[in-house]
């Protein structure tokens, strides 16, 4: 229906203008008011480079302080999801500090093994990971955020920008002036505290940020914890500006993720195998400047150093069984082989094959095997240290051409990387309680490797990743309402690896990807309040060294946790199409509405995803031929002195583009090989096809404000259902209230509900190996049904000062 209304607006507008001039003098008897202009950035350096957003020919999305004020949330995905209409926050770890974010069915994850299809900056300086493109959420800090940008087709963002790019920008000293401090607790023993305070002290500024949150966790064994901060001193003159920055972060997540089903059923706050915890370490220093070369030249600059440590611990169920009486080794611990038949080709169960599958400690012992009846568990460990050091010089010019405006900006940019890895497992038993132990019979915390390298083998691994870009973003006047975009940016790629134990030398790497990506469109201003939008881009995605050290499906990788061989893999490209409309009505005196309708279509090839392994546990990276996803995204705001009110709806239809045989082999409809076969329509799965938020904040009295949202989700395919036989992760809607009283300028109470209506919902589902060790030790039958989902939070109330100067 709002859709309908949309375009019966774009149509009568665009009959409107095409009235005689005598016409439209009779309908027009009151001077029209302008809207505000909204200047954003073309590129990833943002200061003093940025043109009017109703001249892109593609959506945009602002989040200004407010709208992440409004969340009172530590996690910044939170407030993207609820303004921007096709983005959602999934929570596949299930701690709130740390979300999934999906923008137009392309994700920036925090979790490593994650296909990245999302590019992340932070005043210029790129977030994606060196290691994995991963995006750790849990560092940035929301009450530091000046803007966020997001964008749709833009290749200037360079690699990983397939989906889009978020470009954050965060106050400083003349942005932001006065001092704030907040404290706030409530359920699950969260506690959190919060300051920044900024000056401007003539041509020279000051700012600073700090915070740090307690959380117990809803779940059992989920508790986490996060200090960050963030500081800018800054210099400027008419003309130019310097700033120094120095950022730094560290998060304790407990991240026991999904759960099987049947649990959840019967104890909502119910785990699987723990400890899984993640703990994340970061720390920046940049030094970014503008200044003029002349009245229509300025120059831009960004040079960064930041060094990145990740530890992640996670307790699973071990894929091992007594050694076959048939080895050489009968009583001892071995690999389970009863997957392993593509060995041999079919061919004989040998000595020598059954020996390969002897699991060994550190010192090159085997391991007595315990029985049957015994429920062991490994504890697996992974290590990810990196120190990026990166540039970005931009130019932007305003001269006009042949008197028209024009406005173009030219780039280039390179980040290195040096990074390491290493990762082993320890074995282990489980308990009752599903968590895994390290202590108390034979071979307990032993170091594990098999025989043949099949599994269990520690990894030692060293590299460095080179990206150089070159970009030129050029909008042109054709008319005052006539704009035309063209540019493009070549992407070069350069990733080494080195296996540091000489015992692997498969997981050398040598690859380089290069790529010019190219972008164009239009845009026509049909009234002063109404634009149309046409565009049309592409943007490619390098393999990551993750991925390119975990390619081989007869080797695969206990995702998060070892690496194997290396097939190569092609790098991603995704050729995006994008139209709509988009307007700004001012209305009563001090208000206005604003809103977008826009259909988008972006088409990968090459694109990479993760496949589970026919062995339990396990899982490896695949370029499949073609995928899709496309759909339709509108937004509406009405916001005054009073009242903030907004409407998002997005349609996202992810579909795979080709046939073919995926694995998946613990879907209930996997073949006697464990795979599942996908035809060209099938939906790609955990990306929700319906998304509909809306949400209202007003001023009761000049004191009290009140406000709420709600979030509705579509259902989704369970991970690992690529042919979507199973019936879908079901829909679900949220409602969350807040409230603050002013009781003078300088003090404010406030309080929030989340999950009003206590829902109990998930986020996230995918399937399990249902023969897991686990159900020697549980008093709770739970292994007759595969699916396992992460749970949302329940009903949680929270309550808080703050204190302003």
């Amino acid at each position: 229906m709002m859709g309908r209304i949309f375009i019966s607006l774009g149509l009568g507008a665009a009959f409107y203008s095409c009235l005689p001039a005598s016409a439209r003098a009779q309908t027009a008897q009151e001077p029209i008011a302008l809207p505000t202009v909204d200047i954003v950035s073309t590129a990833p350096l943002a200061s003093g480079a940025g043109i009017d957003s109703n001249k892109l020919p593609g959506l945009t999305q602002t989040l200004t302080p407010r709208d992440f004020q409004r969340t009172y949330s530590p996690n910044v995905t939170d407030a993207l999801q609820q303004r921007t209409p096709t983005a959602v926050s999934i929570d596949v770890n299930g701690n709130p500090l740390s979300q999934d974010l999906y923008y137009h069915g392309f994700v920036a994850s925090p979790r490593q093994g994650t296909p990245q299809g999302l590019a992340v900056y932070q005043n210029g300086m790129r977030l994606n990971e060196p290691f994995g493109d991963t995006v750790n959420w849990d560092l940035v800090p929301p009450q530091a955020i000046e803007r966020t940008d997001i964008f749709t087709n833009n290749p200037a963002f360079g690699l990983n920008a397939l989906g889009g790019a978020v470009s954050i920008q965060m106050k400083n000293g003349f942005t932001w002036q006065g001092f704030e401090a907040q404290t706030m607790g409530g359920s699950y023993g969260r506690v959190s505290g919060m300051l920044q305070y900024g000056k401007q002290i003539d041509n020279f500024s000051v700012y600073f940020s700090a915070d740090a949150t307690r959380d117990g966790g809803w779940r059992y064994n989920s508790a986490s914890s996060q200090v960050r901060l963030y500081g800018d001193i800054g210099y400027r003159t008419p003309d130019a500006e310097v700033h120094f920055i120095a950022n730094g972060g560290q998060s304790l997540l407990g991240v026991v993720g999904p759960t099987p089903f049947s649990l959840v059923s019967n104890d909502y706050r119910s785990v699987f195998t723990s400890p899984q915890t993640t703990d994340n370490q970061a720390g920046s220093l940049a030094l970014t400047s503008r200044f003029p070369l002349s009245a229509t030249w300025t120059v831009n600059s960004n040079f960064y150093m930041r060094a990145f440590k990740q530890i992640h611990t996670d307790g699973n169920d071990a894929n091992v069984e007594g050694c076959s009486s048939r080895s050489s080794y009968p009583g001892q611990l071995c690999l389970q082989d009863d997957e392993f038949e593509y060995l041999l080709n079919g061919g004989p169960k040998t000595t020598a094959f059954r020996n390969m599958f002897v699991i060994r400690n550190q010192n090159g012992q085997t391991i007595p095997f315990q029985g049957d009846d015994f429920a062991y568990g490994t504890i697996d460990r992974t290590y990810i240290h990196s120190l990026s050091v990166g540039t970005t010089l931009q130019a932007t010019n305003t001269d006009k051409i042949l008197g028209h405006d024009n406005h173009v900006t030219f780039g280039g940019s390179i980040d290195r990387s040096q990074l390491s890895f290493s990762s082993y497992s320890t074995l282990g038993q489980i308990t009752p309680d599903f968590s895994v132990q390290t202590t108390g019979f034979p071979g307990s915390g032993s170091v594990m490797r098999t025989d043949g390298n099949l599994a269990y083998v520690p990894t030692y691994l060293n590299g460095n990743t080179t990206y150089y870009g070159v970009y030129v973003m050029d909008t042109f006047d054709v008319t005052p309402d006539i704009s035309i975009t063209g540019g493009g940016r070549l992407n070069i790629a350069n990733i080494v690896t080195h296996d540091t134990t000489g015992q692997a030398s498969e997981l050398n790497i040598n690859a380089a990807y290069t790529r010019i990506n190219p972008i164009g469109g239009l845009t026509w201003r049909i009234l002063p309040t109404l634009t149309a939008y046409a565009g049309y881009s592409e943007a490619n995605r390098a393999p990551t060294p993750l991925e390119l050290d975990c390619a081989n499906p007869t080797r695969p990788c206990i995702l998060e946790n070892s690496l194997t061989s290396d097939p190569p893999l092609q790098q991603v490209v995704s050729r995006t199409v994008e139209a709509g409309l988009r307007g700004s009505q001012p209305v009563l005196d001090d208000g206005s509405i604003d809103w977008k309708l826009g259909y988008f279509r972006t088409a990968n090839s090459n694109d990479i995803i993760t496949l589970a392994s026919t062995i339990p546990g396990r899982g490896y990276y695949a370029n499949v031929p073609g995928t899709l996803r496309q759909g339709l995204e509108l937004g509406i705001e009405f916001h005054t002195g009073d009242w903030l009110a907004y409407l998002n709806y997005g349609f996202v239809d992810a579909t795979y583009q080709f046939s073919g045989a995926l694995s998946s082999p613990n879907n209930p409809y996997a073949d006697a090989n464990g795979d599942v076969f996908v035809h060209p329509g099938n939906h790609i799965p955990g990306i929700p096809q319906q998304m509909l938020k809306f949400g209202a904040d007003y001023k009761v009295t000049p004191q009290f404000t009140v406000g709420g949202d709600v979030l509705i989700i579509g259902s989704q395919y369970y991970v690992g259902d690529n042919s979507n036989q199973n019936p879908k992760l079901p829909s679900y809607w949220v409602a969350n209230l807040h409230a603050s009283y002013q009781v003078n300028e300088h003090i404010q109470f406030f309080g929030l509900i989340n999950n009003l209506f206590n829902q109990h919902y998930a986020t996230y589902g995918t399937f399990y190996g249902t023969d897991t060790n686990a159900q020697l030790v549980s008093s709770i039958p739970f292994t007759n049904d595969p699916r396992t989902i992460t749970a949302a939070q329940p009903i949680s109330f929270y309550g808080g000062m703050k204190v302003t100067f």
